[in-house]
């Protein structure tokens, strides 16, 4: 015997508080603005109304880490760069999701040298990589269709 049939056609909803929680950040990413070479030209392109973000709940970039969830790294991180980034990810509210934009920002792209980092995941971890090079906002919006179905599958052991 159920609780449909003990409530009967009450109008009642039950669901599991990890999916309800899951469902809310989902729905409100709010991304830190993180753009550091050509690729940050894209990103704000997502933002446009041709692709709107706001779809998404992301209605605007913030511009500082205690009001962001989701770093998006667009671009080459020179190791200048490195310290300030990992700062920036460590003031940033927990939880808090990584999204590396690009080639350069996946493996360092075409920048095969000692002053550009081979990998943001040298420095933060990174939850989605989104390939190309710039890749086109249709990418970045199936990276974070891709990181919200991550988060969609999370547990409350994994929040721990």
């Amino acid at each position: 015997m159920g609780v449909e049939q003990k409530l009967g056609n009450m109008g009642i909803v039950t669901h599991r508080l990890e999916d309800l929680v899951n469902w809310g950040r989902t729905r409100a990413m709010w991304p830190m603005l993180f753009g550091l070479a050509c690729c940050a030209i894209e990103m704000m392109a997502t933002q446009a109304s041709n692709y709107d973000l706001s779809r998404f709940g992301m209605e605007l970039m913030r511009p500082s880490p205690r009001q962001a969830d989701l770093m998006i790294v667009a671009g080459r991180v020179s190791r200048k760069m490195a310290p300030v980034l990992r700062r920036l990810y460590d003031q940033m509210s927990a939880p808090n999701w990584v999204i590396a934009m690009g080639d350069c920002a996946s493996c360092g792209g075409v920048f095969n040298n000692y002053a550009i980092v081979q990998g943001v995941d040298e420095i933060v971890p990174v939850d989605v990589y989104v390939a190309g090079c710039p890749p086109r906002p249709e990418a970045l919006i199936h990276g974070i269709m891709t990181l919200h179905e991550k988060v969609k599958t999370e547990t409350f052991k994994d929040w721990g």
